[in-house]
Order: structure tokens, then C-alpha cells, then sequence
């Protein structure tokens, strides 16, 4: 599927894969990482997983590339997000993840999953997430 993606995409995948190597990850030895887009800029903000012996304190590769975004350039709508970990099946970003995306919502916004060996699944977020939680907040 990498091939077919725009060299834009590509580019952010490779960003990902390096963010990616450099996880902190001494317990679930479970290397993740991520690069997010924003509409209205260049910039491509990584992220990797950070964990800490308080498990509560561990901050997801997708939270992580998000919140470096944030810090950069403000919050922004999401253009895309790529999730890199080395699993055959790619992983979904976590439930705590998809909630934290929801604030900059669009439902068609592509979420891509890879592994070592690229792209290999594109979601629409709203097919991963239907019904976010803010869609309830008054």
C-alpha cells in the first residue's frame, strides 16, 4: 500500500518509523511511533511511546506526536495520522488516543497503520471511532 501513497505520506511514514526506534519502552518492550499532519501547515509532528515504571505516567506515540504539535503550532484540525509498530496486523491507535484525535475532529480524516514494512491499512476515523465523546458535550 506504500507505494500507492502520496510521496507526502511516505515522507511522514519514514518520520513515524524513526520516531518510532527511539521509544522508551523497558517494559512492554512494545516500540510505537507517530507522526500527525495538521491542515494549514508543512510541519509533520512525530511521536513515540514513552513509558514509565507508574504506568499512568506512559504517554502513547500518538498522544505524544499530537501534544509536540500543539506545543508547536496550536491546535490545528488533523489532516492525517500514521501509527508505525512492528507487528504483522498494524495496531489502531487506543481508545485513549481516538479521544484525544476527536478533539481535532474531522470523520474523514485518514488514519494509516503500518509495521517495519510500511502502510498497510488506511481508516477513516470515523470508522474507528463513530461516536466520539464530544459529539455529547453540550
Amino acid at each position: 500500500m506504500t507505494n500507492k501513497l502520496a510521496p507526502e505520506v511516505q515522507t511522514a511514514y519514514k518520520k513515524a518509523l524513526i520516531a518510532r526506534d527511539n521509544s522508551y519502552s523497558p517494559y512492554s518492550h512494545f516500540k510505537v511511533g507517530a507522526a500527525v499532519k495538521f491542515k494549514d501547515c508543512d510541519d509533520v509532528f512525530v511521536g513515540c511511546n514513552v513509558e514509565n515504571a507508574s504506568y499512568g505516567a506512559t504517554i502513547c506515540a500518538e498522544r505524544n506526536a499530537i501534544w509536540s504539535g500543539v506545543a508547536a503550532v496550536g491546535k490545528r484540525d488533523m489532516e492525517y495520522l500514521i501509527v508505525v509498530a512492528d507487528q504483522d496486523e498494524p495496531v489502531p491507535p487506543c481508545a485513549l488516543c481516538l479521544q484525544v484525535i476527536s478533539e481535532f475532529y474531522d470523520p474523514k480524516m485518514p488514519i494509516y497503520l503500518g509495521n517495519l514494512n510500511g502502510i498497510q491499512k488506511c481508516y477513516l476515523l470515523e470508522e474507528i471511532l463513530p461516536v466520539p465523546f464530544n459529539s455529547f458535550v453540550a
